[in-house]
């Protein structure tokens, strides 16, 4: 079965490739929108999505259980959520940040190729035939749109609840200063745009493990255990500006977009360091599954 496999992948112009059968384009085969409806349809997915919009309700009945911050000198976007329902979003946005939403993301990007290869549908698939780069290329495409949506969903509900709760209003700031509600919330767009480029880093590392492996709770338990070592490593003052090349240096860099002069120093680094390791592990993924003997 590996043989026929390789065969019906190899590039056009190979004797006994079915790239010649009638009727056949590879540039159709794996539609988005099939693929898509794939992934929208598996457990884990509406599982992910019930816990995400769930969590700003958990966060606001813990504020209504608690009783509301009442430090005179409050100093943490946490300690300023029931201030208004923009403070509430960039309260879920801190809570999502280093954790929470990397787990969605080494998910939906982790569990695409080894779950197929876990089911034994991965030769399948290939020997359909789908080209092995366009079946990656469609599976990451998808695995990337269901993480951005994970990581608007969280401080878009978050907006909802929270200005249902406590009201439309400034964004007020740990400094002490406010921001306009409709200066805020471009604002906050450009912290939620900033996360989710960030975590563009785990997502390609957990597809590399994906096609990697068959296991899929090896590649989303990998990344997401990488996510942990390099937050831990990153405390550890003591290596100094070598920090600088960790991804997770740079994870909260989206709180310089809600400052009252916007500063992308931050930000323009966070996201060309996550982008720079994107790229080179996609580039492994691919190499490697162009030349993996797929037997399951």
């Amino acid at each position: 079965m590996s043989a026929v496999t390789k065969d019906h992948t190899e590039p056009e112009g190979r004797v006994g490739s079915m790239d010649h059968a009638e009727g056949y384009r590879a540039g159709r085969t794996l539609p988005l929108r099939v693929e898509a409806v794939r992934q929208l349809r598996r457990r884990r997915t509406m599982v992910i999505g019930g816990v995400l919009a769930a969590m700003p309700f958990v966060i606001l009945a813990a504020f209504q259980l608690g009783g509301t911050p009442g430090r005179p000198d409050r100093t943490t976007f946490i300690e300023l959520a029931t201030a208004s329902g923009a403070n509430f979003a960039v309260t879920m946005l801190f809570v999502g940040t280093g954790f929470m939403l990397v787990i969605p993301v080494a998910l939906f990007c982790g569990d695409t190729v080894a779950s197929e290869a876990s089911w034994s549908s991965l030769r399948y698939l290939l020997a359909a035939p789908v080209p092995r780069a366009r079946l990656l290329a469609r599976k990451f495409a998808v695995g990337l749109g269901f993480s951005a949506v994970a990581v608007v969903m969280l401080p878009a509900i978050g907006l909802v609840v929270g200005t249902a709760a406590y009201g439309w209003g400034d964004l007020k700031l740990p400094a002490g200063v406010s921001l306009p509600a409709g200066q805020a919330l471009p604002r906050i767009a450009i912290a939620v745009a900033f996360v989710f480029l960030s975590e563009i880093v785990i997502a390609a590392l957990a597809f590399w493990l994906s096609t990697a492996t068959d296991a899929p709770l090896g590649a989303v338990g990998g990344a997401v255990f990488a996510s942990i070592i390099t937050g831990v490593l990153d405390a550890v003052t003591a290596l100094g500006d070598l920090r600088e090349w960790l991804p997770a240096h740079w994870q909260y860099s989206w709180a310089d977009a809600l400052q009252p002069q916007l500063e992308w120093g931050g930000m323009v680094q966070g996201v060309s360091l996550s982008l720079s390791y994107a790229v080179v592990l996609l580039a492994l993924a691919f190499r490697g599954f162009a030349r993996k003997d797929v037997v399951s």
